[in-house]
């Protein structure tokens, strides 16, 4: 009997429909000689440091660097339940063979490899990698499944990603927190250079002059020509004086025939940033969207970051493109020859090739899908026929002309053929979105038929006013383009990955940043805060640098072709780490007056039990310093006043009244007896934290 291991429990649905697992179990589903179970995300995780020793319990300095000889990995207190499922399973003497159907990439490949070490499982493992949740790509995935440890290298890479991040993150956090006086700095091995990039475009924005110009400008023979820019209104007033009534002699005609190329299709990235510009979603909104559509057989993988079809899809692609037609992702009749030749590229396809529709979209009833879905899907069929539709062909038109001896300009550009913008055009119609309609507009505009030596008398003239503008915010849609090129420019053609992160971890880092309070949202823009400026202020080029991060993604990359050991690349990590606690020992008192607060203060009310911090008094009640998850404020359920809270850090017996139970509210002493963690689901996401352990003891009542 096999064993089928997917990510996710709809995904598991859909595998044991295809392959006859129907019979469903605690846990799992069973039959035609399968078992199919699942994780739930992550089961297994890296320990956190005071896993490891006493000693990396507290924040201190001393402490410092945090480097595990042997990494120490703990089951998710959350999941448990689901983890002893599928360890129970491993171990059960019927399985002979375990088949990781977790998502096909870095990740996935990482949830499955720790759940089955862990469990200490050594039976054979095979290996299901398909780019599709549709039931012919399901079958043919088991029909040709691979030996586990093909993949091993890619375990390896995922497992370097994890514990590089844990070293980065919490060495790193916990040095600069601890030397700025306790205020929590989280420094991540990608976030940080992705705020530090955020920061220097805001600086630049806030040191920007504007500068005045003007122009002046001829009209003449349905045209307005222009002249280049002057830095004073006189001078621009001299020069129409000088024009005005005159005579226009057009001295140069240059014609150019232009052609735009179709684009690529999507991969995860560039889907984010378009549906970003067109719709305003974030990129972990796009990437949920499309992982739902992955999961309803509609749409393929989405966390790729090739964005062409290997050379085997050619009729897949034909198939696929008569189902948009045939569906309603495409509602206008158009003759389409479309040429496939041009997405097809096995040697630029990686793990998965890119996000396209499945032929499921013919037969599923797409109006019933979310709005926000059927735009994303839209977008993904739209752009397989923009990628296979013909050249956008245009005229452009150059023309001088001089008056008074002076020199002006005007320019103009027609269409000869629209090409693949024919479906971009439509997809606009039917969505309504406005992008870019002034920009084009301007951009199209047909100039009259101008000859060279052709003169117009009567010139009228007049003086536009313009200021230089400073760089723009960065929008999530040019946020990822940084993000995706960072460090670009100093690698060569030759490098495998370029860029801070994934196409499938980017939109992760720009909500931990929004949650961290170290970026804001402001309609599309994306602003740093004052804490986040600070932050990049004070820390080293080392932790916030895009180049040395790129490298670092481009390693992982190697490692998982096995062109990289993974020794080489942890080595280089804890030398890194090393060096950064060595180099960064003591900051002046005045550095760490920037974040506003010292080692101690008069709203500190005492001792995190949990980490040993400060604990002090904030806009919205008492809060540990160092951020590590210990509810310092409530106890059972009730709001914590200062005094009570002293008490409770102190360990001392603390009335608190007002308590609420089944029967009514009451009133009762808590005696802290150390701490719990606690975790539950809110607004469908995961809330973890500890809280005080307390015994009750009732006062006496009064006769």
């Amino acid at each position: 009997m096999q064993l089928v291991i997917t990510e996710k429990p709809s995904v598991a649905q859909a595998v044991s429909a295809v392959i006859g697992a129907d019979e469903r179990k605690d846990g799992y589903m069973e039959g035609n000689g399968y078992i199919v179970s699942w994780c739930v995300g992550h089961l297994v995780e890296l320990a956190q440091p005071e896993s490891y020793c006493d000693a990396w319990k507290k924040w201190n300095y001393e402490s410092l660097p945090m480097i595990p000889d042997k990494w120490q990995h703990e089951v998710k207190k959350e999941t448990a339940a689901q983890y002893k499922v599928l360890k129970n399973l491993m171990h059960d003497d019927r399985i002979d063979t375990v088949i990781a159907a977790t998502d096909a990439g870095r990740e996935g490949e990482l949830i499955f490899r720790l759940v089955y070490e862990m469990a200490g499982c050594r039976k054979p493992t095979e290996r299901l990698w398909i780019s599709s949740m549709e039931e012919n790509a399901i079958r043919e995935g088991f029909a040709n499944l691979q030996p586990g440890n093909n993949y091993d290298n890619l375990y390896h890479s995922a497992l370097c990603r994890q514990e590089a991040d844990w070293l980065v993150g919490l060495n790193g956090t916990r040095l600069f927190t601890v030397l700025y006086g306790g205020k929590v700095l989280k420094v991540g091995r990608v976030q940080t250079p992705t705020l530090a990039m955020l920061v220097e475009r805001e600086a630049k924005i806030m040191n920007f002059k504007k500068e005045q110009y003007f122009m002046a400008h001829i009209l003449c023979g349905g045209v307005d020509a222009v002249s280049g820019h002057i830095d004073k209104k006189d001078e621009a007033q001299q020069l129409t004086e000088a024009c005005k009534n005159g005579q226009a002699l057009v001295t140069s005609i240059i014609k150019e025939e232009k052609a735009s190329a179709p684009p690529k299709l999507y991969d995860l990235t560039t889907l984010q940033r378009d549906a970003n510009r067109l719709f305003g979603f974030t990129a972990k909104q796009t990437l949920e969207y499309t992982q739902s559509l992955y999961e309803k057989k509609l749409a393929t993988y989405p966390r790729t970051d090739s964005q062409f079809l290997s050379d085997d899809m050619e009729q897949t692609a034909k198939n696929v493109i008569n189902a948009v037609f045939q569906s309603i992702l495409f509602e206008e009749s158009v003759i389409f020859n479309p040429d496939i030749k041009r997405v097809m590229d096995s040697k630029k396809v990686t793990d998965h090739h890119a996000l396209i529709p499945t032929m499921e979209i013919a037969k599923a009833d797409l109006a019933a899908l979310p709005e926000t879905e059927r735009k994303i899907l839209s977008l993904i069929a739209n752009r397989l026929l923009c990628a296979t539709g013909e050249k956008h062909l245009y005229e452009t038109v150059k023309a001088e002309l001089t008056c008074s001896g002076h020199i002006f300009t005007v320019s103009g550009k027609s269409v000869t053929r629209n090409g693949w913008k024919d479906f971009e055009d439509a997809f606009k119609r039917s969505f309504k979105t406005s992008e870019d309609a002034d920009k084009n507009a301007a951009e199209e505009k047909k100039l009259p038929e101008l000859s060279k030596g052709q003169t117009f008398d009567g010139v009228q003239t007049k003086i536009s006013e313009h200021f230089t503008n400073p760089p723009k915010r960065f929008t999530e849609d040019s946020l990822l383009s940084m993000m995706e090129r960072a460090g670009s420019e100093d690698m060569g053609d030759e490098v495998e990955r370029k860029g801070l992160g994934t196409p499938a971890t980017r939109a992760d880092i720009i909500e931990k940043l929004v949650k961290d309070g170290f970026i804001r949202r402001e309609k599309k823009q994306i602003i740093p805060t004052e804490d986040g400026i600070r932050l990049i202020t004070v820390l080293p080029d080392v932790v916030k640098s895009p180049k040395l991060t790129a490298d670092w993604e481009n390693a992982l990359t190697l490692v998982a072709k096995g062109e990289y050991s993974m020794q080489e690349f942890m080595d280089g990590i804890g030398d890194m780490v090393r060096g950064l606690v060595q180099t960064y020992h003591s900051v002046s008192d005045e550095q760490k007056s920037v974040f506003g607060n010292g080692a101690q203060g008069t709203d500190v009310l005492g001792k995190c039990p949990k980490c040993g911090g400060n604990v002090a008094k904030g806009k919205f009640g008492a809060y540990c310093k160092s951020r590590c998850g210990m509810n310092v404020g409530r106890a059972m359920g009730a709001v914590l006043s200062d005094s009570q809270v002293k008490s409770m850090l102190e360990g001392k017996k603390t009335l608190v009244k007002g308590l609420k139970g089944k029967k009514g509210s009451y009133d009762a002493y808590l005696i802290p007896e150390g701490i719990e963690d606690y975790s539950y689901t809110k607004d469908g996401k995961e809330v973890r934290g500890s809280q005080y352990k307390v015994r009750l003891e009732f006062p006496k009542r009064k006769n």
